[in-house]
C-alpha cells in the first residue's frame, strides 16, 4: 500500500471514529436530546413554581372536550412510537417498502396530534384564552404558560414530522440508511416521552 493510500485509510479511521465508540450522528442527536431536556425541565420547572406560588390557580378543563382530546392525542404519540420502532426493524432488515409504511404511519400519527392540538388551541382562544388573559377571572399566567410549554412541545412534534418526511424521502433514495432511521427514531421517541410530563402536569392537574 503507497503512502498516499495509507493516508486515505488512516483518515477515513479517524473520521469514523468518534468518543466512547459512539457514531458520530448518534452522539449528536444523544446530545441535542441532552440539552433539549434541559430545555423542558426548566420550563416544567418554571411553570410548577409559577403554579405553586399563584393563589386561585385556574383549573379550567374538564373530561370533555380537553381532557378527553388530551388522551386521544396521547395514545396518537403512544401508537407513533410503535410505528417508529417497527420503521426501525424493518430498516436493519433491508424492507425498503415495509419502513416507508411504518415511517408513513408515524408521520400520519405526528400530523393527527398536531391537528388536535392546533383545533384545541383555537377554541381556547375562542373561549378567550391568550396568553396573559384569563376569562374565568384566575391568574393570568395560566395561559401564558399553557400556550408556551404546549407550543414549544408542538413546535417540536412538528419538526419531527418534517424530520421524518425527509429521511423517509432519502431512505426510499437509498441515500439513508437504517442508522438514520434510528437518529430520527430517538428523536421522536424523546418528543412523546416529553408529553408522558407535559399531559398530567398540565391537563391532569388542571382538570375540574
Amino acid at each position: 500500500m503507497s503512502e498516499s493510500e495509507m493516508a486515505m485509510a488512516g483518515h477515513e479511521a479517524v473520521r469514523e471514529d468518534s468518543p466512547y465508540g459512539i457514531q458520530h450522528k448518534k452522539l449528536g442527536i444523544w446530545l441535542f436530546i441532552l440539552s433539549d431536556a434541559v430545555t423542558f425541565a426548566s420550563v416544567l420547572f418554571a411553570y410548577g413554581y409559577v403554579r405553586v406560588g399563584s393563589p386561585g390557580w385556574t383549573r379550567p378543563f374538564e373530561f370533555s372536550p380537553t381532557i378527553a382530546n388530551g388522551m386521544v392525542m396521547t395514545l396518537a404519540l403512544l401508537t407513533s412510537s410503535l410505528t417508529m420502532l417497527g420503521a426501525l426493524e424493518a430498516a436493519k432488515h433491508d424492507h425498503k417498502s415495509r419502513c416507508l409504511a411504518w415511517l408513513g404511519a408515524t408521520m400520519l400519527l405526528g400530523t393527527l396530534f398536531a391537528a388536535l392540538h392546533i383545533r384545541e388551541w383555537l377554541k381556547m382562544m375562542e373561549d378567550g384564552w391568550r396568553l396573559f388573559q384569563n376569562p374565568l377571572g384566575g391568574p393570568a399566567l395560566f395561559g401564558a404558560t399553557f400556550f408556551s410549554i404546549t407550543g414549544l412541545h408542538l413546535t417540536h412534534v412538528v419538526a419531527g414530522v418534517v424530520a421524518l418526511a425527509v429521511v423517509a424521502g432519502k431512505f426510499n433514495r437509498s441515500r439513508m440508511d437504517a442508522g438514520h432511521v434510528e437518529t430520527v427514531g430517538l428523536y421522536w421517541h424523546f418528543v412523546d416521552i416529553v408529553w408522558m410530563f407535559v399531559f398530567p402536569l398540565v391537563y391532569l392537574m388542571n382538570a375540574r
